[in-house]
């Protein structure tokens, strides 16, 4: 199963466009980024790193409709886009393996599919905002941490 994902600075899942696996990435793109569209305009300036799967000559083309700068990872170089910026990304999919159905994904109904992942993002969005409450908030009857 090919997914393209678009998170934002939290790894917290803002739109999904879900392929099968024989599939290149780059047609993915549009997509992916129309799903913007329901979040209202969008601030100048708005970078999207990209891994070496959206190295085409469209992904500019793309991008530029968009008014959106693509930092893209070249094929065949190790970029330094990968280590440092696409980490949000690539933690978001990590978490997202985590569940086992969605990292072997057999099934073949769409809905079923869709409806996996949608039940794994909302767990990773729940646990990312309590993670990120522990140092945000403060509360007298704050419940003590699981070691």
């Amino acid at each position: 199963m090919k997914r393209s994902n678009m998170t934002d600075g939290y790894g917290i899942r803002l739109g999904r466009v879900l392929a099968g696996a024989d599939q290149h990435n780059s047609p993915l793109l549009a997509p992916t980024l129309t799903l913007l569209e329901v979040l209202g305009p969008l601030p100048d300036g708005i970078t999207g790193h990209l891994d070496a799967g959206y190295d085409s000559a469209e992904t500019p083309t793309v991008l530029g409709k968009r008014r959106l700068h693509g930092q893209i990872a070249c094929k065949g170089t190790k970029a330094p886009v990968q280590a440092t910026q696409r980490w949000h990304i690539e933690r978001t999919h990590a978490w997202q393996n985590a569940f086992h159905r969605l990292a072997r994904c057999c099934e073949r109904r769409i809905a079923v599919i869709e409806a996996s992942f949608d039940l794994a993002d909302t767990i990773v969005t729940v646990r990312s905002l309590i993670r990120r409450a522990w140092t945000t908030h403060r509360w007298d009857v704050r419940p003590q941490r699981r070691p």
